[in-house]
């Protein structure tokens, strides 16, 4: 067996385990990444993103015998039989839903990283002091000021696509040139903004694509098939970027199938040590040691994983003392929103498919509005032209028909609502004792819902969504209110949140357990409050910052 001693050990290598893993190389540490699933090569690895839909046996389209095979996946719209092999089997790897939550999670190297949305906001004042000023949850410890270098420096490197808007609640970044609207978005932007005198805004989406080539990757192509794997390097994903950079410093190894069960603690020396690991393939258990710990395994299973990590002292789990640990656990509501049709320009189309949106930024309880609920929502969607497929063939016939249909449809546009769930206390994670995985170990129970002020908040995001398209005289609108079951979103966040003290958090302002200060989560379980934007940009310049405070302290001798 190999040198089971590292410098530090990052447990997951999805977007924030592949930065922390970057920053600890770079920066001369001997580093181990452990990753639960397995291995994903850049390029090699995706063998289905070059297909189109009819190189697949069902069109790319679910089947039943999937649908049976995954309860929680069919939910939504990951099930597919184009990446399928990138999401989690779920007869394997169960969990307890007390009240629903729908968990899409992928346990290979890179993980969401592959799969995620990309849409890259900057957090502002406005959502660091949101706790602060209406009571909710804790204050944070840190304000946009301290974080902005941070942002500076994760954007410089992953690329991302975007608008300097000039917008306070949406603060500017370091952009690649932006995306480009189509003709009907700009003028849905530019009456929304006239209507509303300057007091909402409809921009082009900030995405991790590339618009031109960057850190020797190409730039997006433009073919929208992110999900599948990008070969050209045209999206940030752990492969694509953060790993290679680690790999190009020669202190990094990686390995996959390797699940974390435990953090091991030594406790009169209040540190830790390591952690220990099953071998997902083997079953055989080992353990690696290291001076610093950071754990990076997405938001619940980062949790599972402290609350794994019980000890005498700490008998519900690694950094239970304050009691906050698997609690206020957030997502953002969506699944609200309305649609319509633009009349005019059918003399105009566009080339390529984009991968990205429009983005309405928030503007309720903002600049002087006040609602009956607490934060506020964001819109992402878009305007584009219908394809062939608009018709049913089986509905209609003849030559006229077919004529018609080599032209394109009538424009659509429609905007869909991200809206801010508050870090409620009963919102919990807990492990469920009666229920094991495949590899024996105790699964998690999830007892989350939506509630009065998100629901209320609902009411908003569809009738503003009706008011604005109607104002800028999108036609046949409707509104929508679906399914905003948490987990939907895909943003899981909090469980072992981030705060000013001890007795209320699980995390200090460096994302350090108070109760062991050597080990670091940077993923979302850290996020105290959720805003209404993506966070995973966030999740980036956070363990950048956490990963220069801990070498720091390592220098010093303080870990």
């Amino acid at each position: 067996m190999a040198d089971q001693t590292y410098d530090a050990i990052v447990v997951g290598s999805g977007i924030s385990g592949g930065w922390a893993a970057k920053e600890l190389t770079e920066k001369g540490l001997k580093v181990l990444m452990l990753e639960r699933g397995r291995n994903i090569e850049h390029v090699k690895d995706y063998p289905s993103a070059n297909k189109e839909a009819w190189d697949f046996p069902h069109r790319g389209k679910r089947t039943q015998e999937m649908i049976q095979d995954y309860p929680v996946l069919k939910r939504d719209y990951p099930l597919n039989e184009m990446n399928l092999d990138y999401w989690v089997n779920e007869k394997e790897s169960p969990y307890t839903e007390i009240k629903r939550f729908d968990w899409f999670r992928g346990y290979h190297v890179g993980g969401r990283s592959l799969m995620w949305g990309r849409q890259s906001y900057r957090w502002s004042d406005l959502d660091f002091e949101a706790n602060a000023k209406d009571g909710h949850g804790v204050d944070w410890p840190v304000r946009y000021n301290e974080i902005a270098p941070w942002y500076d420096y994760v954007e410089k490197f992953a690329g991302i696509s975007g608008n300097r808007d000039g917008l306070p609640q949406l603060p500017d970044g370091q952009f690649l040139p932006p995306m480009d609207m189509t003709c009907v978005e700009k003028d849905v932007s530019a009456r929304i903004k006239e209507y509303y005198k300057g007091q909402r805004h409809m921009i082009i989406g900030r995405t991790a694509n590339l618009t031109v080539p960057h850190e020797g990757r190409t730039n997006c192509q433009f073919r929208n098939k992110c999900s599948l794997g990008c070969p050209f390097g045209g999206y940030f994903s752990t492969q694509s970027s953060t790993l290679p950079a680690a790999m190009k410093t020669g202190n990094l190894t990686l390995r996959p199938w390797s699940i974390v069960t435990k953090v091991l603690y030594d406790k009169d020396k209040k540190r830790a040590t390591g952690v220990e690991v099953l071998d997902a393939e083997t079953n055989k258990t080992y353990v690696y040691n290291a001076k610093i710990v950071f754990v990076n395994a997405s938001t619940l299973n980062s949790t599972w994983l402290l609350m794994n990590s019980a000890t005498d002292i700490w008998p519900d789990g690694l950094g239970s003392s304050s009691g906050a640990l698997g609690h206020n656990l957030m997502d953002h509501h969506l699944g609200v929103g309305a649609g319509g049709w633009v009349e005019g320009y059918e003399d105009k189309y566009y080339y390529g498919r984009r991968a990205n949106g429009v983005y309405v930024p928030r503007y309720r309880n903002y600049n002087g509005d006040k609602r009956d609920y607490v934060r506020g929502f964001g819109y992402q969607g878009g305007g584009s032209r219908q394809g062939w497929s608009r018709e049913v063939a089986e509905m209609n016939i003849g030559a006229d028909f077919k004529e018609a249909l080599t032209e394109p449809g009538r424009w659509t546009m429609g905007i869909g609502g991200f809206g801010e769930i508050l870090p409620y206390h009963e919102n919990k994670v807990t492990l469920d004792k009666n229920k094991k995985d495949k590899w024996g170990l105790n699964v998690l129970a999830i007892d989350c819902e939506l509630k009065d002020n998100e629901l209320k908040m609902r009411k908003d995001m569809q009738q503003d969504a009706i008011d604005m398209l109607t104002a800028a005289g999108v036609k046949d609108i409707k509104g929508y209110d679906g399914d905003g079951t948490p987990g939907r979103g895909i943003h899981e966040m909090g469980t072992a949140r981030m705060g000013k003290d001890a007795k209320t958090s699980v995390l200090n302002k460096y994302n350090q357990v108070w109760d062991a200060p050597n080990v670091f989560v940077t993923d979302g379980s850290f996020m105290t409050s959720a805003s209404c934007v993506n966070p995973s940009l966030t999740y980036m310049a956070f363990t950048a910052r956490a990963v220069d405070h801990a070498v720091s302290e390592l220098k010093k001798g303080n870990l």
